[in-house]
């Protein structure tokens, strides 16, 4: 009988109890409760918030096992298995689930152990002979433990799986990514129960099924413990005025050190986290600050993905020691990571979404039941709408949910060939294996016998290329993988994470200071400085996909881009947003009590003066003719990606009512349509417009989606094993891989134009790149709502940012600014 399927009832909580009384501590009634339906074989999620104790309250059950099971002999192979999104946060559970352990004087008989990224070679070593009682990984690296051909029995004794920071993985290919993993691990062990963590959700009970599994009823875990979520914001000085567009916010800088509390020698005195939204803001601000405040500089870090481990490591630690009181970070720390000296959070910029601001918050004072407070920092005045909107959804519990993505080809296929390493697979038991995943739970056995063929003979159309015939069929009808080198590729390219190409950034002497995209250093020439890290560096040469440089002095304003940094706003704060513009519309500020939209007094009567700004049910069209042709301004205030979507929607239905051709602008409140003059836009306005009827087609119609999907297509031929960027010696440039998947697209698009893959980046492009299913929620509102048509003679303050996101593209920012500059004075003289 495998290990977790033996009776848990017998199990005593007595000395879990004990040891919270020896610590002068007791514990919650949801971690009570999650405890006894551990040990009555039950699954679920627990859902508390962040640094309300959901740690003890997902492991604490599992240790009474092992304790018992301690107390006949030591422990013989994995029991617990622990998966967390970050490296960075298992380094903290690892001492979190220590401490009972040590404690409990189990360390000789039950030992904790990661395995991630950065675990080094010798403990890997060791964890290939023998897997420790209790392992706290990733998704990628429990991929790869599932390689191993010997995988059902290192694995088989686990009984029980946590999976922490849930709300964070389930909305990604990475969260399916586990759900597959966890189907295995369920074939290997069936009475294996697994329990998520999380802190932002709404839809709890989807969010569980998917976690546990179908024909599971999972258990939702609450608490009545409360962590008051307190949002401040940092207003702008009476001599400040915010800029109404763009994104950095350095002109807040001195309002924003003047909010840090310092001590006698003017160092913070509070440990502070300042989140920014990008690794190219957080750079911004790290090197503004360390000018503003030189004295600072031995107290104050910088931490974002791609800066060097042992950097990280190092900024971590000093948080933890509290010899850094202050961290310029991006989501790196978003996450789990137990920095308890943490008092203070700020937030730089856009919140984007109430959960996410929550999340943030929730890094200060992370203590259950303490309240935590964060500071927003505009960055230009529409933000201040978003801040007071963002208090508002906390105070009603308007959290966005998350949805999990729906049976992904391009994942199911890495899995097959993840599994034919591990022990192989028969096809009919795997089809039945993977439809116990939630995500997979409808798959039609003729998809998965499609997937089967891609990795067994490359499909229909790559079966003349034994490079794609992966899989192999034995002549006992069980899949597996023969070949070190085809072996070799898949574990080197194991996970869901994409992205850009990268290289790494080293001095002469080879110190890594990090990894910075190719597209970046492509644009430098020997000698330009930039910054990065912290510091000012001249690029030299580049040499075998890595960037050499030199220490720099000076300043300079050149700082990396990566892509995928603008985030849209969330669905949840677009209608707080609505209502929060309303409010200020109607003067209501001493009502609701709002400083932010009181601090927004002059943007708002200078729009209403010129224009009008719309109540929450109604969506505002402003129409204006200037030299460069007619413009219109639509304001949804629905987010950027969905404007996106929206905009090319619209210039296509309109084209069709009168001929012309379209230039589009979009930012998270509006969008631009820019054509001929005198084009009748207030004649062609309708209802008839925003209707979802032919909406499929329409988008289809309306975007370049052939360009679209072959770009997307890269990151769905590299989660498929198509392409493989990592290869044995030295990964494949960006541009190598960018060509690969390229003549593949084009192959596929000539002789398969029905492949699953190809069929699948053409969707993902309308979900993911224009939200397909909030665009069409979003048609059915514009279509009910009144629309006020303004026709004005200049841009008002709502319209100037798309006007300048159109712009920007191809005018310096000196040349910006004096247009914005020349705008504010000509409204400031009516």
């Amino acid at each position: 009988m495998p290990v977790a399927e033996r009776a848990r009832s017998g199990v005593s909580l007595d000395p879990i109890e004990s040891w919270f009384a020896s610590r002068g501590w007791a514990p919650f009634e949801f971690q009570r409760e999650t405890w006894r339906a551990q040990l009555a074989g039950r699954s679920g999620l627990i859902h508390v918030p962040t640094g309300a104790g959901k740690t003890y309250a997902a492991f604490m059950g599992p240790l009474a096992e092992l304790i018992a099971e301690a107390e006949m002999d030591s422990v013989e192979g994995l029991r617990v298995l622990v998966i967390t999104p970050l490296r960075a946060v298992s380094r903290d559970t690892e001492a979190a689930l220590r401490l009972p352990i040590e404690e409990l004087d189990l360390a000789d008989r039950v030992s904790v152990e990661s395995r991630t990224g950065d675990t080094s070679s010798s403990v890997r070593a060791r964890q290939r002979e023998r897997l420790p009682s209790v392992l706290i990984t990733t998704p990628e690296s429990l991929s790869l433990l599932l390689t191993r051909d010997d995988a059902s029995i290192k694995l088989g004794g686990v009984r029980t799986v946590i999976v922490d920071e849930w709300h964070e993985l389930l909305a990604s290919k990475r969260g399916t990514q586990v759900e597959l993993a966890l189907a295995r691990l369920r074939r290997f062990s069936p009475g294996l129960t697994t329990w998520g963590m999380s802190a932002t959700l709404s839809n709890l009970e989807e969010a569980a099924r998917t976690l546990v599994g179908v024909g599971v009823e999972p258990v939702l875990v609450g608490g009545e413990l409360e962590r008051p979520v307190n949002v401040e914001t940092v207003l702008p000085r009476e001599d400040d005025t915010l800029p109404w567009a763009g994104h950095l916010g350095l002109v807040m800088l001195p309002a924003a050190l003047e909010s840090v509390e310092t001590d006698s020698d003017g160092l913070p005195a509070h440990s502070t986290l300042v989140f920014v939204n990008t690794r190219s803001q957080a750079e911004r601000w790290f090197n503004a600050i360390e000018a503003a405040r030189p004295q600072w500089r031995p107290v104050i870090g910088l931490h974002h993905g791609s800066i060097d481990r042992d950097d990280r490591h190092a900024v971590e630690a000093g948080l933890k020691s509290g010899k850094i009181r202050l961290v310029v970070a991006t989501s790196s720390l978003d996450l789990g990571v137990d920095f308890a000296p943490v008092e203070r959070v700020m937030q730089i910029g856009s919140i984007k979404g109430v959960a996410r601001l929550m999340q943030r918050a929730g890094r200060a004072s992370h203590r259950p039941g303490a309240p935590c407070l964060i500071r927003c920092v505009p960055t230009n005045t529409f933000e201040l709408f978003e801040i007071a909107a963002a208090r508002r959804a906390i105070e009603v519990g308007a959290i966005e949910p998350r949805v999990g993505e729906r049976a992904p080809i391009d994942v199911l296929s890495q899995h097959l060939v993840t599994v034919a390493l591990g022990g192989g697979f028969e096809s009919g038991a795997m089809h039945e294996e993977v439809r116990t995943a939630w995500s997979y739970r409808d798959l039609p056995r003729e998809e998965f016998e499609w997937a089967l063929d891609l990795v067994v003979r490359g499909g229909e159309t790559l079966k003349a290329y034994p490079e794609y015939h992966r899989v192999v069929a034995g002549e006992d009808g069980v899949h597996r993988v023969e070949g070190k080198r085809l072996a070799q590729l898949h574990r080197m390219n194991v996970g869901t994470i994409t992205g850009d190409a990268v290289m790494d950034i080293r001095f002469k002497n080879g110190k890594k200071i990090g990894f910075i995209e190719e597209s970046f250093i492509d644009k430098l020439r020997p000698g330009e400085t930039f910054f990065f890290a912290g510091r000012t560096l001249a690029f030299e040469r580049v040499k075998d996909l890595t960037a050499f440089v030199r220490p720099a002095t000076g300043r300079t304003n050149h700082t990396p881009i990566w892509g995928g940094t603008r985030l849209p706003i969330s669905e949840s704060l677009s209608d707080a947003v609505r209502d929060a513009i309303e409010a200020a519309r109607d003067g209501r500020y001493d009502a609701i009590a709002e400083p932010e939209l009181a601090a927004a007094r002059r943007f708002v009567g200078t729009q209403v003066k010129l224009s009008r700004l719309p109540d929450a049910g109604e969506t505002l069209a402003e129409i204006t003719t200037t030299r460069e042709g007619t413009h219109l301004f639509l304001f949804p205030f629905e987010g950027r990606l969905v404007h996106g979507g929206l905009a090319a929607l619209l210039a296509l239905r309109l084209s069709r009512l009168r001929s012309a051709t379209f230039s589009t602008a979009v930012n998270d409140y509006g969008l631009e349509l820019l054509t001929e003059k005198n084009y009748p836009f207030a004649e062609l306005l309708s209802p008839a417009l925003f209707t979802t009827d032919g909406l499929a087609e329409d988008a289809v119609e309306s975007v370049n989606l052939s360009a679209m999907a072959k770009t997307q297509f890269r990151e769905v031929a590299r989660v498929a094993g198509l392409i493989s960027p990592s290869q044995p010696g030295a990964p494949r440039s960006m541009r190598q891989v960018q060509a690969r998947s390229s003549l593949i697209y084009d192959v596929f698009e000539q002789f398969d134009p029905q492949n699953k893959l190809l069929l699948q980046a053409r969707r993902e492009v309308l979900e993911k790149q224009f939200e397909r299913s909030r665009l069409g929620r979003t048609l059915r509102r514009l279509g009910e709502n009144p629309l006020p048509v303004e026709i004005l003679n200049r841009p008002t303050p709502l319209s100037l940012p798309l006007v300048i996101e159109r712009v920007g593209a191809r005018l310096s920012s000196e040349s910006i600014a004096e247009r914005v500059a020349k705008m504010r004075a000509a409204w400031d003289k009516e």
